[in-house]
């Protein structure tokens, strides 16, 4: 069986496993990533990048979008509105299930972490100084980078052939893995609506114990920030003419 909702439901898990996976390493305790650093944690999330992609393609979405704010920008782009409501549930369903799977793998660490906020941060992102207007403008302005640096990757300017087949996904990896590196810190670059609504969600809801809150008064900057974000990409794109 395969298709585009498939396809977006398991690339977008294979994104939140390895992704939501990496932080779960570095951060849980007794686990053999414990404390190896921000780096290892950008590293990995351009890699699952790589794998979501290559994954979404294989299942049956050859556009790989694994990121609700892709799909608008595409949509916007192309005035084709009819894959939104698809992508988008499969994109939140897959991230929802693949934040279980982690929470799956690491059984054992969550009673051995006493911190309610480490736990939290696993499965979505948190600021490193909450301040909502400063983050929503955080997260607008790094999906603007990726949006229209992804998709500077297929122009004819670039490629007046197009890119050799299987290049693409490595390009987006590496452009997660520097925007993590680069503009991370202030908001741990959610940048993907579906990667931080699913994992928060699957928060809320399994037994985790001691938890937090899921924090829904902070959840709205990573949702409608990379949608916003997209949106004015999507603009400066179509604007530019990178095509």
């Amino acid at each position: 069986m395969h298709g585009p909702f498939l396809g977006e439901f398991m690339g977008t898990l294979v994104l939140i496993v390895l992704g939501d996976g990496v932080v779960a390493n570095v951060l849980l305790k007794k686990s053999k990533g414990e404390n190896s650093g921000w780096i290892v944690i950008a590293t990995a999330w351009g890699m699952a990048v790589v794998a979501g992609i290559c994954t979404a393609v294989a299942c049956g979405s050859p556009g790989a979008h694994i990121n609700p704010a892709i799909t608008l920008a595409v949509a916007i782009l192309s005035k084709n509105w009819s894959n939104v409501g698809l992508f988008w549930t499969a994109q939140v369903l897959g991230a929802f299930t693949g934040a279980i799977l982690v929470w799956l793998v690491y059984l054992p660490h969550w009673k051995e972490t006493p911190d309610p906020g480490t736990k939290l941060s696993i499965f979505c992102t948190q600021p490193a100084i909450r301040n909502i207007p400063a983050n929503f403008l955080c997260e607008m302005i790094v999906t603007i980078l990726l949006v229209v640096v992804g998709f500077s990757f297929g122009s004819k300017a670039l490629a007046p052939a197009g890119l050799a087949p299987g290049f693409s996904p490595w390009f987006w990896g590496v452009l997660v893995w520097v925007l993590g590196l680069s503009l991370g810190g202030p908001t741990g670059y959610a940048i993907n609506p579906a990667r931080d609504f699913g994992p928060r969600l699957a928060h809320a809801v399994l037994p985790i114990k001691p938890k937090a809150s899921s924090d829904w008064g902070y959840a709205l900057v990573p949702i409608i920030g990379p949608l916003v974000g997209a949106g004015i990409a999507a603009g400066i794109v179509n604007l530019i003419g990178i095509s």
